[in-house]
């Protein structure tokens, strides 16, 4: 559980300083204090889905990606994703395998192929 607890604020801090956003700056978003968050991203606080769910607003990600790395989710690909890529007739087969290993890509994460 340590371990997805770091794994997450790791992932947050990524996150933020990609946006460029700043610690303060982010706090400020999400409603939290920047202890608080700078904590969480640190791994020494473990954030309930709730606060997952205002950062990633603040983020402008999805909560259902920071739920994944928390533990919250499974992170198992979802079924009707890859089948509605598969029936679309408007792409070509390239641009199917393509789309198909984006999302996979986006599901399992970095580092986990």
């Amino acid at each position: 559980m340590k371990h997805r607890v770091s794994e997450v604020g790791e992932f947050i801090r990524q996150q933020r300083e990609r946006s460029a956003i700043s610690v303060r700056n982010l706090a400020d978003r999400a409603g939290i204090s920047n202890p608080y968050l700078s904590q969480i991203e640190r791994g020494l606080r473990k954030p309930s889905a709730r606060i997952l769910k205002s950062i990633a607003a603040g983020l402008s990600i999805s909560a259902e990606t920071l739920y994944e790395r928390a533990g919250l989710l499974d992170g198992t690909e979802r079924p009707e994703v890859m089948e509605a890529i598969r029936n679309d007739t408007a792409l070509t087969e390239k641009q199917k395998q393509a789309l198909t290993e984006i999302y996979r890509s986006f599901v399992e994460g970095p580092g986990e192929e």
